[in-house]
């Protein structure tokens, strides 16, 4: 016994059923009647019992075609539905001359159909009949009971084969809700980090939430790895622990790249041959001359509470690398190894880097210069993954992108901002590029496809 459901088929193999409706779709001109030969470059279809056969003449596929199209249209016992497309122009999308011989004039329907021609889309227009104030008392009852009817489909293993039709999955039907603990106590320090007061003054506060303080955010991605394995080999090399060679740190690469996941052997080699050439441009800038910079540590930590306005912040993270200037200033690298990199503008107000020379004015480089307190003298940012522009150097040498020693108040500014955020709860999705690799877009009510699930 077959379940009820709609059956989907060529007209070949529909031969000696029958259904109370039958569509058939696409009958375009070139398509039904399809003319061309129907031989293969062995042309096995010749072979006959008595050896090979002619090829059949146009006239002979016109009429084979023709007994075809009969067999689909004559499938139907109560309703038969057929479907063309039709160009304005002349030398587009034409119905198939099947249609003439049917002897029903074709109807032309033209703009988009009335109802929904998706699973998805359906249920949203069941969804929004059944809480609608201006339909009838009847209309909305009707719509739940088609819902009731997806609801309780499902599949040989009882998993429901339309979730979304049930009530309980209707996110936007229920009350906000509220936590009577406070995220963070007011009478103490707010703990953020570089990358977090980036996500929560200039990306999505609700990202962060969900990410940091959720801790809902996606396991790792391969992508990860990639830079978490970068960053490792250069502080090795920074620390004297492997040498600047590249053979050696190839050597090392393959010792730990079987441990990243990769969705396929290809997209692994095209991977470690991208980290190859990273950790080359590395090298490259590791040995240049950088304006006379010398490296004083590598992946130093720190800890440090400030004051941003009404609030204190406690800003912890780790530099990549600290260096010392001709003048006696602390500089900091920050080595990055994604696709995409800021615009100037972007660079020159740079969270991280602005945070990272925040806290070493406030002393997080100072064990680093002999317990003196140091000058912060810039930041910038290595991008290992982007070849630097011709005039410095080529695709062999990495961009690199310079924020200036600070001035003004506008990194205590965002300080202030993102610190109010997280006391008074306020997590607001923002829109923007970020969204693309987020993991809450598909219940984010910035988002289209997340809006009608909160909403």
């Amino acid at each position: 016994m077959r379940p009820d459901a709609v059956r989907l088929m060529t007209a070949h193999r529909s031969k000696g059923l029958e259904w109370r409706l039958v569509v058939v779709a696409g009958v375009q001109e070139g398509l039904w009647p399809d003319l061309r030969r129907r031989g293969s470059l062995l042309e096995a279809d010749r072979i006959g019992r008595d050896g090979l056969a002619e090829p059949l003449t146009p006239g002979a596929l016109l009429s084979e075609e023709r007994r075809l199209f009969y067999v689909a249209a004559t499938r139907a016992r109560e309703r038969l539905v057929v479907t063309a497309v039709k160009a304005p122009a002349d030398d587009g999308d034409q119905p198939s001359r099947f249609l003439t011989e049917l002897g029903v004039e074709p109807k032309d329907i033209t703009g988009r159909p009335r109802r929904p021609l998706s699973v998805a889309a359906l249920v949203a227009e069941l969804r929004a009949t059944t809480v609608d104030p201006r339909a009838s008392d009847t209309l909305r009852e009707a719509a739940a009971r088609r819902l009731a009817r997806l609801a309780a489909l499902s599949d040989s293993d009882g998993r429901p084969l339309v979730p979304s039709a049930h009530p309980y999955r209707w996110w936007g039907m229920y009350e906000p809700t509220a936590s009577e603990i406070p995220l963070r106590d007011r009478d103490k320090p707010v703990v953020l980090s570089g990358s977090a007061l980036d996500q929560l003054a200039n990306t999505c506060a609700l990202q962060w939430f969900l990410g940091r303080e959720v801790k809902a955010d996606a396991p790792a991605t391969a992508a990860q790895g990639f830079g978490n394995v970068v960053h490792v080999l250069a502080d090795e090399v920074a620390s004297g622990r492997t040498p600047a060679d590249l053979a050696v740190l190839m050597e090392r690469l393959d010792s730990v790249w079987d441990a990243l996941a990769f969705d396929a052997p290809w997209k692994s080699a095209q991977e470690k041959e991208h980290a190859r050439v990273a950790l080359e441009r590395f090298l490259q800038w590791h040995v240049m001359d950088r304006a006379s910079r010398t490296p004083v540590a590598s992946e130093h930590g720190f800890d440090v509470t400030l004051e941003a306005g009404p609030y204190e912040v406690r800003v912890r993270g780790s530099m990549d690398r600290v260096e010392q200037d001709a003048e006696n200033r602390a500089y900091v690298v920050d080595f990055k190894t994604g696709k995409q990199s800021p615009t100037a503008a972007e660079v020159a107000r740079h969270p991280q880097l602005a945070v990272y020379q925040l806290a070493v004015r406030e002393g997080a480089a100072d064990e680093l210069f002999g317990g003196v307190r140091p000058e912060a003298g810039g930041a910038e940012l290595v991008q290992l993954r982007q070849a630097a522009a011709k005039k410095n150097g080529g695709d062999a040498f990495p961009k690199v992108q310079a924020q200036e020693p600070l001035s003004g108040e506008w990194v205590g500014e965002l300080l202030a901002t993102a610190a109010g955020k997280v006391l008074d709860e306020r997590f607001t999705p923002t829109a923007g590029q970020h969204c693309t690799h987020c993991a809450f877009r598909a219940s984010c009510s910035a988002r289209p496809e997340g809006r009608h699930v909160v909403e």
